[in-house]
């Protein structure tokens, strides 16, 4: 692949497995140098920085928090800038994801959903921005398709996702011009875990809804992340949808 990020650092939250993984994995590719971020994933954390360093040496680390925890985002951000020297990207991709009916909703969920689809964005984004505006760098932030039609069922993930699309739009202006800021919003890419998701012809009338008719892959969403970091100087405040044409054929 062309190192087109040759010399770049990207953090990249909830990069230890699935999506983050992928996304990683086609950052460190194209050259650049990862710190993947991850809460729990320990092992599939070290599993992948081992991968990587073994490419290329010292090319990625593992950095561990909570993105609940208002005050480990600075630190988090610290940790990578004073192990590579600098900080080109954020991607944020970490994220958390069930379904929760109104009637259930309690101040929990609101704090776990939005928490870390919203505020934990945010504030990454508020402390890695003057490193950020130094390096002229980029963020690019996993959204989702549900932000414009929610998902039944998923209301507080909805308007949360929602959220991040307008703080993508927000962000751009803030930390023009020095920083783009982005979005990526995938659609049917991995099922998600739970057995709600285990039912095949909840699944088939899904895809049956992509005007593709297939399910897309990890790989789709890093491709698009890489375009925005290193191949879209001029682009910025956009959300590419990434779904197969589901989200004109709901």
């Amino acid at each position: 692949m062309e190192q087109g990020m040759h010399g770049k650092v990207v953090l990249v939250t909830g990069g230890a497995k699935r999506v983050g993984a992928a996304i990683c994995r086609r950052l460190h590719a194209a050259g650049a140098s990862i710190a993947v971020h991850y809460r729990s994933s320990a092992n599939e954390a070290q599993d992948l920085r081992k991968e990587l360093n073994v490419q290329r040496a010292d090319s990625a680390q593992c950095v561990q928090a909570d993105l609940l925890e208002l005050r480990a985002l600075p630190v988090l951000v610290d940790k990578v800038v004073r192990h590579f020297g600098h900080l080109d990207a954020l991607v944020n991709n970490a994220s958390s994801f069930y379904a929760m009916p109104l009637a259930e909703i309690t101040e929990q969920h609101w704090n776990d959903l939005i928490g870390t689809n919203l505020k934990a964005p945010l504030l990454l984004a508020q402390a890695a921005g003057a490193e950020l505006r130094r390096r002229h760098g980029a963020i690019v932030n996993i959204a989702d398709i549900h932000a414009e039609r929610p998902m039944q069922g998923h209301l507080l993930y909805s308007v949360a996702k929602a959220g991040l699309v307008a703080l993508t739009r927000g962000l751009a202006q803030e930390l023009a011009p020095q920083v783009r800021v982005n979005a990526v919003a995938p659609g049917v890419i991995i099922w998600p875990e739970g057995a709600e998701w285990n039912d095949d012809e909840k699944r088939r009338k899904i895809v049956a809804h992509t005007l593709l008719k297939r399910e897309g892959e990890p790989e789709d969403i890093a491709r698009a992340v890489q375009f925005l970091l290193s191949e879209a100087p001029y682009i910025t405040g956009q959300v590419i949808s990434v779904d197969g044409g589901r989200s004109i054929n709901i």
